[in-house]
């Protein structure tokens, strides 16, 4: 029975896929719910697994085929058996040979001398048998072990010298140049940032903020806090959701976004938090991130790092989002100026965290400083209101305590 293997429904955000991998080959045996192709969309890459047991029949897309929703891929053979590789049909025939009721390892060895050529070291195959139709009986390996004990020492082979290293395909100033398909996330994103440029009227605010607070409060409780929310760790970012979180209810407009000639204001926060995997930048979103505990906010961080990495981040993992945060120091960038991802209005970035001197309180001292940067849509948020919002994230930041207090 053949069984269609149909590309997923996509959502209305995803116009088609693209073929990007074949995990097997017509004629390779299939297991039900094994992997058998991916697709590659604008956004993530959905995996296409067995509805059944039986063998790969045919790959109607091939790689870099671009495929509708529901679009067929290739047909399954329900049940059937893998074709066997040429090299294990040849090794079958002698088996086939064999005399009836006869094993064919049984043909030349009985159990009792295989067993003592393992344990001796012996290869059979070396052994000349004396039994019944050529059979290698135990008293023919007692003999080949002793002869292999009195035999003497073989003489030391000579190690043959290492070649010489091969002479590279080109020649000294070649210049070399290779030229692959963008991937539809790198184009999509690339599209994305280019429409940003061309379509928002962007600028970018700093500011820098004390860590001190934030890095005393995570390194006295990180241990209670990992043991007290089932191993998820306290990172820097939850702090930073959070307060942004606090900082959107004040200022509104930095959470809406542009319809039209509409303004859209969001009554609540979809952080999108900017992770690196092995196909780029992705932007899954926390949802209702202003509901979140600090641990929620870790937890789902997390998760979405493990998805990210092994490929499993879903498209309803990236819809949305109402403002996001990157974070360059990771990488260690210092200062930065983060694109807008449209619709969204803003979008703040973090950096590396480093040791600098700073005047306070007319001493110079040396505290953990981090530039904060604040790209937004100038269409819609006002300088004053961008100011304002990152020095409330500063303000939060420096003081965790104004979380808790509301202040």
């Amino acid at each position: 029975m053949a069984i269609e293997i149909k590309a997923p429904t996509f959502p209305e955000s995803v116009a088609d896929g693209t073929v990007a991998t074949w995990h097997k080959k017509p004629g390779d045996a299939v297991k039900r719910d094994e992997l058998i192709v991916d697709i590659e969309t604008d956004k993530v890459v959905i995996e296409v697994l067995a509805e059944a047991d039986g063998v790969l029949a045919e790959i109607v897309k091939n790689e870099g085929d671009t495929v509708l929703s529901n679009e067929l891929l290739g047909t399954l053979s329900e049940g059937g058996a893998a074709a066997p590789a040429p090299a294990a049909a040849q090794a079958a025939a002698p088996v086939a040979a064999a005399a009836p009721g006869i094993a064919a390892d049984d043909q030349i060895l009985s159990p009792a001398a295989r067993k003592l050529a393992e344990e001796n070291g012996i290869d059979p195959n070396s052994i000349a048998g004396t039994g019944k139709g050529g059979r290698v009986t135990k008293e023919d390996v007692v003999a080949a072990a002793s002869a292999k004990k009195n035999a003497p020492a073989p003489a030391p082979v000579a190690k043959p010298a290492a070649p010489a290293a091969a002479a590279p395909v080109l020649a000294v100033g070649d210049r070399v140049e290779k030229r692959v398909p963008m991937t539809r996330l790198r184009a999509k994103v690339a599209e994305r940032l280019v429409e940003a440029q061309s379509t928002m009227a962007m600028l970018t605010t700093f500011n820098e903020v004390d860590m001190t607070e934030v890095m005393a409060l995570r390194s006295k409780y990180k241990d209670l806090f990992e043991k007290s929310h089932n191993g998820v760790r306290l990172g820097f970012m939850s702090f930073f959701v959070k307060a942004t979180t606090e900082a959107l209810k004040r200022f509104p407009a930095v959470n809406a976004s542009i319809d039209g000639t509409d303004i859209v204001y969001h009554g609540y926060s979809d952080i999108g938090v900017a992770v690196s995997s092995d196909r780029g930048l992705v932007v899954p979103v926390l949802r209702n991130a202003e509901l979140m505990s600090l641990a929620e906010i870790e937890g789902g961080i997390a998760t979405f790092g493990k998805k990210a990495k092994e490929g499993k981040l879903s498209i309803d993992d990236m819809t949305g989002g109402t403002f996001t945060i990157t974070n360059g120091g990771t990488f260690g960038s210092m200062m930065s100026t983060p694109i807008v991802n449209p619709p969204q209005a803003a979008i703040l970035g973090m950096h590396n965290i480093l040791q600098r001197p700073m005047a306070i309180n007319g001493q110079v001292v040396i505290r953990p400083m981090m530039y904060l940067a604040l790209s937004y849509d100038h269409r819609l948020i006002d300088g004053k209101e961008a100011v304002s919002f990152l020095v409330t994230i500063k303000n939060l930041l420096e003081d965790p305590a104004r979380l808790l207090l509301d202040i």
